[in-house]
């Protein structure tokens, strides 16, 4: 069995695949009995940029509605028709495709007494009418709300009909005559009219219900309903955007994504009410359209970060990818700043990074275009939007020769040993560097490693012939050691990817072209202490590249949090993006750290004999960086321990001298399976230890990732 690409990183439930071979175990370094590490403070790399751990996010099925938007109806636009439930409904999704899931309005009373109406609809085909009965309630109800006891619930409901009918809109939170609260609505007439709503749950509920009737002659007409929790802010779950904040993200990448290439920016704007809802073709879902251009800039406000817009290079042109760039950016005095301004947001929002197309090497992009043809489409989108706002940064979107290897692209363009040499017809990054040079600041890559899995070459060219993308996956046997270093490993390769081209072109230096890896994941494994370790070997890794690598962003964004439909907590993964933000964040100088312990030989090449070594510190079984303060007043050391050992290390300083006690945080759990989750006391934390004196050793604790600040003396 395969599965398809799935581009944009909510791949995160995929794993690949079944083949019957078994991957070679890595070389073990045999480390020696005494680990030496020497930081070298006059040898210090580029600061850390302040977006060094961003976040993506997409409108992939109800990801952005379940996560960070406090509208609690689903399909409250009325997309599709409201019928009775089947009588003998498909089995529940599970996973992640049960939180795609949209819940459905339902007739009360019989089915044929709901109709959906084509002639003036209030928004999007249709809207739904209903024929009373002058007895018996006759109506729509939706059901599966999350009602938290003593909560306080606003919303609105247009509604238009004959003079005779009498509606009401009930919250109904249990089985008895009283477990609800009731709103008569005022006389409708022939127009729509909206109508506040408001209540108080008086328990709470995973089930509750949402229902509009009426009573009496004639019909009525619902044109769109909403529900948020009275705390909401600005439309957005305040608890979600609590945790979220606490992250130090520096930016969010949005809105997609494979979405994107089928988005209509033009209909996210403007009244929330009257935008239609969309079909979303890339994930084959419908979107409400209520999370749009203003409130991604509402949303990022209230977290504290720079947006950075992708646009629709696929079904989109350049004309309007343009205008966007004018309503975001544009003063209210043109056109399209002006329909901002109408629409209540005055200020240019000054929306710094765009990003042209998502992943438009991939077949699986909607309006997928060869790359001869898509290097003509970007530079004509780079110089109508450089039109619009000459100050803007603009990425274009590449890929290295080990995603279009890994992905198949080779083999579709018969590409000899379906491998992409660099710079062939198949190697996008090379394109934009030959041929759109000036019309890009900045390259986009995107990464995925699958937990368990490693990709055969040789398997790849077998399997698809037969099963398309992917195909090169087969299961692998590794130590925690091996399965940590996996993603870190990756993002090693496309730094040896990345100074294969300063070769070519050493312009590149010159005009400080930088890497954003604007979508990267560890796939398949839980949110655990065991992907805390790894995720903080990635970054490690990113900190000893940010000469070129200035932006990364993280897939999702909201897969640092636990949550449901009430509460959001930090989980590892979260937790880990918080001490790093906090303790190697931006401004922060990396340190060249040499050691006696070099990291094991690469297990496996991917593309030209790449990558030549192993990412990591020469400290091995340790990983760690080393940077100053901004001030220089202290030194910080970032440290990586995946083995069940205590691992003493021995410090040597060139350059600077320490002076005082470190302060150690040091995050572990009892077990590598060791989790945060909702409801249970967290498993995994962050303690703050004092420690005594300057140590010249160091024992690391297992299991665990610790950050160590150390005082500076002045120098002499």
């Amino acid at each position: 069995m395969s599965f398809p690409k799935f581009g944009c990183g909510a791949v995160l439930w995929l794993l690949a695949v079944s083949a019957p071979a078994a991957a070679p175990r890595q070389s073990a370094a045999a480390a020696p009995r005494r680990l030496i590490a020497v930081v070298h403070a006059q040898r210090a790399a580029r600061p850390v940029s302040r977006y060094e751990y961003g976040m993506f996010i997409e409108h992939i099925g109800t990801l952005i509605y379940r996560s960070l938007w406090a509208e609690m109806l689903d399909d409250r636009k009325f997309y599709f028709p409201i019928v009775p439930p089947p009588l003998h409904p498909r089995p529940a999704p599970g996973g992640f495709f049960r939180r795609m899931r949209l819940r459905r309005w339902r007739p009360v009373g019989p089915g044929n007494f709901v109709s959906m109406d084509p002639a003036h609809p209030f928004v999007g085909r249709h809207s739904p009418r209903i024929q009373l009965d002058p007895l018996r309630p006759r109506g729509i109800r939706q059901s599966g709300l999350a009602l938290v006891k003593g909560q306080r619930y606003i919303g609105r409901i247009y509604l238009r009909g004959t003079s005779g009918a009498r509606v009401k809109v009930a919250l109904i939170w249990g089985a008895g005559a009283h477990d609800r609260q009731t709103l008569a609505m005022p006389r409708l007439s022939a127009g729509y009219r909206k109508f506040p709503l408001h209540f108080t749950a008086r328990a709470g509920t995973g089930r509750g219900v949402l229902a509009i009737t009426g009573l009496g002659s004639g019909s009525f007409h619902v044109g769109t309903v909403s529900l948020m929790p009275a705390n909401n802010v600005d439309g957005f779950r305040p608890e979600v955007i609590a945790r979220l904040r606490s992250l130090h993200s520096g930016f969010w990448r949005l809105p997609g994504g494979n979405f994107v290439s089928d988005f209509n920016w033009y209909d996210s704007v403007g009244n929330r009410d009257r935008r239609p809802p969309v079909r979303d073709y890339a994930w084959n879902a419908v979107q409400s359209n209520d999370v749009g251009l203003d409130e991604f800039m509402t949303f990022c406000r209230l977290i504290g970060v720079a947006p950075y817009i992708t646009v629709n290079a696929g079904f989109g042109d350049a004309h309007s990818a343009a205008a966007e760039v004018e309503y975001l950016n544009g003063p209210a005095s043109s056109r399209l700043g002006a329909l901002r301004a109408r629409n209540g947001h005055p200020a240019p929002y000054h929306v710094q990074f765009w990003d042209i197309g998502n992943e438009p090497y991939g077949p699986w992009e909607l309006g997928v275009t060869p790359l001869k043809y898509y290097l003509l489409k970007h530079n004509q989108f780079a110089r109508a939007m450089r039109r619009a706002d000459p100050s803007i940064t603009l990425l274009a979107s590449g890929a290295m020769p080990d995603e279009e290897t890994i992905e198949g692209i080779a083999h579709g363009l018969h590409l000899k040993n379906d491998q992409v040499p660099f710079c062939s017809s198949a190697d996008w990054t090379c394109g934009f560097l030959q041929h759109s040079w000036g019309n890009f600041d900045g390259i986009t890559e995107h990464w995925y490693a699958r937990a368990g899995v490693r990709f055969d070459l040789q398997r790849a060219i077998q399997g698809l012939r037969v099963h398309g993308m992917e195909a090169g996956y087969v299961p692998a046997r590794q130590s925690v050691l091996e399965w940590v270093r996996v993603p870190s490993d990756r993002l090693h390769l496309k730094a040896e990817e990345w100074q294969q081209y300063q070769q070519r072109f050493p312009a590149m230096r010159r005009k400080k072209i930088f890497m954003s890896v604007d979508e990267y994941a560890y796939t398949g494994a839980p949110p655990n202490l065991k992907l805390a370790l790894a995720y903080a070997m990635v970054f490690n890794e990113m900190l000893r590249h940010t000469g070129f690598l200035r932006m990364s962003a993280f897939t999702m964004g909201v897969s640092t949090l636990d949550f449901n439909r009430t509460s959001a907590a930090l989980n590892s993964t979260g937790l880990l993006f918080k001490l790093y933000g906090e303790h190697m964040g931006a401004g922060m100088l990396p340190l060249s750290v040499t050691g006696n312990s070099p990291q094991p030989t690469p297990a496996q090449r991917y593309i030209d004999g790449l990558p030549r070594t192993s990412a990591g510190s020469p400290t091995y079984p340790l990983d760690l960086v080393a940077a100053l303060t901004p001030d220089r007043k202290f030194l910080t050391l970032a440290v990586v321990n995946a083995t069940a050992s205590v691992q003493p290390l021995a410090l040597k300083l060139q350059g600077l001298r320490l002076a005082g006690s470190p302060t150690l945080w040091e995050m572990t759990g009892s077990s590598l399976a060791a989790a945060n989750r909702l409801g249970h006391p967290p498993q995994v934390e962050i303690r703050r230890k004092q420690l005594a004196g300057a140590p010249a050793a160091l024992s690391v604790p297992p299991i665990s990732v610790d950050i160590y600040r150390f005082p500076v003396a002045p120098a002499r």
